[in-house]
């Protein structure tokens, strides 16, 4: 099961960033120590903490729907179960994934993909969820081909019930996956060619479900 971890995102600009930390104007470094102030600006970019404060992009903002474009649903009524689900957009900026997981007719599962585009996230090294869910278990699903079917490169999540918590995904944690096995030969996962990133539940988790979503943004 992967580690699920809560996290504030860091919004203060760089130039405000900067003068927190050495203003030139207003501070003196001691005799010395000026040589070092540049140093460790320089260096900051390179650190954890100026990673994280400077090297995010927004991948999905769900408070536009129109932006996000719409999401398919992919249930196991393709191989004759009755799962049911639905996606949707709320009055609060955020999206729905929810529905009923069904056993029967050997089914079990429900999903919800993006329709095909460039989501180009070469030089990044992972993805982080805002999600609200209902204590089960979910996949992140991401595709880089086009098609229907395919291998889909996946990282299971827990939630919380009613609560909100940031997942993040290192890429080169995912594991690639064709109809719910494992493909130990599928090509490395390239986050340059991402074109479908979806959400589904399996795993014998029968009856309701709803997981809410943010945002999706690269790290």
């Amino acid at each position: 099961m992967a580690n699920v971890t809560v996290s504030r995102s860091i919004n203060t600009p760089p130039d405000r960033l900067f003068k927190s930390v050495a203003d030139s104007n207003n501070f003196q470094f001691p005799s010395g120590l000026k040589d070092l102030r540049y140093l460790f600006l320089l260096l900051l970019p390179f650190t954890a903490f100026g990673q994280h404060a400077m090297e995010t992009r927004m991948v999905l903002d769900f408070s536009n729907g129109a932006a996000t474009g719409e999401w398919a649903i992919i249930n196991d009524v393709v191989m004759g179960g009755e799962s049911s689900s639905a996606f949707e957009f709320t009055e609060d900026g955020t999206a729905i994934f929810r529905g009923t997981v069904s056993l029967e007719n050997n089914g079990g599962f429900a999903s919800t993909r993006s329709r095909p585009q460039s989501f180009d996230l070469g030089g990044f090294k992972g993805m982080r969820l805002m999600v609200r869910g209902d204590g089960k278990t979910y996949q992140l699903r991401l595709r880089t081909n086009s098609g229907f079917d395919g291998i889909a490169y996946q990282y299971t999540f827990s939630t919380e019930a009613e609560t909100w918590i940031a997942v993040d995904v290192d890429f080169d944690t995912l594991q690639p996956t064709f109809r719910g096995r494992r493909v130990p030969d599928a090509p490395p996962f390239d986050p340059s060619s991402i074109r479908q990133i979806g959400l589904l539940i399996s795993d014998k988790q029968s009856g309701p479900f709803a997981i809410e979503i943010r945002s999706i943004e690269a790290y």
